[in-house]
């Protein structure tokens, strides 16, 4: 098994993808050997029509992720962590239409609470903390945070956390609406499972579909919307899971998608 494969376990279980950042003696920092592995699985569950939805998550209890490895960019190794394409991590800039859980024990810091909020969802541990403390060290929330938190909470609350480093504990984030569940440590993982297995039994395509749109919503106006909204609809209601869906629910039993 190769270093880049070590330090981000990989594992499906039936329609469910899990990666798991695993690197617990640096508190699961980035570096480019976590970069190019998540850029891997991104390619992977994005390429495998098995798998429907996937969950970022970390081997360690302590911490989700603490963000870029800054002994790896003392060593003059920056560019390692940040895909040329994907951005940091292999993952924040990611092209994905299928959905993302994070899975968040422990500390979600700079970079780590940016590769959380470039997922769909996120369920945290009761002691799980969300921070970019990037202004105290004269650096700057490059992988997305400054505009995707803005988007998540309160502009308010977010400018904050932004210019302040301001930590938001695990049930503040619920408030704010930044999390949708907070579980105990032990049960973060198998919730965001059984999450990831109820978005597996919908429709692939309305699931992609909606997602999409959901996705968008804030970077159009409303005519926009309503052609995206048109296009996902024509796509989605002419598919042959639509009338597999209504078949099965007429006659009672589970939908066997196929994805088109």
């Amino acid at each position: 098994m190769s270093n880049a494969e070590d330090v981000v376990q990989f594992e499906q279980r039936g329609g469910v993808a899990i990666a798991a950042i695993n690197r617990p003696e640096a508190r699961n920092a980035v570096n480019g050997a976590v970069s190019a592995a998540l850029a891997s699985i991104a390619e992977r569950v994005e390429a495998d029509d098995s798998i429907r939805v996937a969950i970022l998550t970390s081997s360690s209890p302590r911490a989700f992720c603490a963000g870029a490895d800054l002994a790896e960019v003392a060593r003059g190794n920056r560019d390692s962590i940040s895909h040329p394409v994907y951005g940091f991590g292999g993952f924040v800039r990611f092209p994905r239409t299928k959905p993302w859980i994070a899975a968040v024990n422990g500390f979600a810091m700079g970079g780590g609470f940016e590769l959380a909020m470039s997922c769909d969802m996120i369920v945290a541990g009761e002691g799980a903390q969300f921070g970019l403390p990037e202004s105290m060290r004269g650096l700057f929330a490059a992988a997305g945070g400054a505009f995707r938190l803005a988007r998540l909470i309160p502009r308010a609350i977010a400018n904050e956390v932004l210019v302040t480093g301001l930590r938001l504990d695990a049930e503040r984030s619920l408030a704010l609406g930044l999390v949708n569940r907070v579980v105990a440590e032990g049960d973060v993982l198998d919730t965001a499972i059984r999450m990831a297995e109820t978005v597996a039994a919908s429709a692939p395509l309305s699931v992609i579909a909606s997602l999409d749109l959901a996705r968008q919503a804030l970077d159009h106006d409303e005519d926009t919307l309503w052609a995206l909204n048109l296009a996902h609809a024509k796509t989605v209601m002419r598919s042959a899971d639509a009338i597999e869906g209504a078949t099965a629910f007429i006659q009672k039993r589970p939908p066997v998608w196929s994805g088109k």
